[in-house]
């Protein structure tokens, strides 16, 4: 299983962004190993983020999405894309990958 989680920076040590759309970077994980660091390009700029981030999510063919929040149109582009959405905040990256 394919994971991406939002992170408010680029290592397992940083803390899962509450937003989906603006998180700064986004680290994809392969069985508990991280395999990719990606700095969102959506992060900064105008409307769309959220579709933006579920399209390259799923170009990256993640199956569950880790992030404090997300919004409408996000949600209805992550179903689309069969990409699950798990609710965590306020916790480092680590913590939530030795809690799968």
């Amino acid at each position: 299983m394919s994971i991406a989680i939002a992170s408010n920076g680029k290592d397992i040590n940083s803390i899962v962004s509450d937003v989906a759309g603006r998180a700064p970077f986004y680290l994809i994980f392969n069985n508990k190993e991280l395999i990719k660091t990606i700095k969102n390009p959506f992060a900064v700029g105008g409307g769309g983020a959220g579709l933006g981030v579920a399209k390259l999510l799923e170009k990256e063919q993640v199956n569950l999405l880790i992030v404090g929040k997300i919004g409408e149109n996000m949600q209805g582009a992550l179903d689309s894309a069969n990409i699950k959405f798990k609710p965590k905040s306020d916790k480092s990256i680590n913590q939530i990958i030795e809690e799968l």
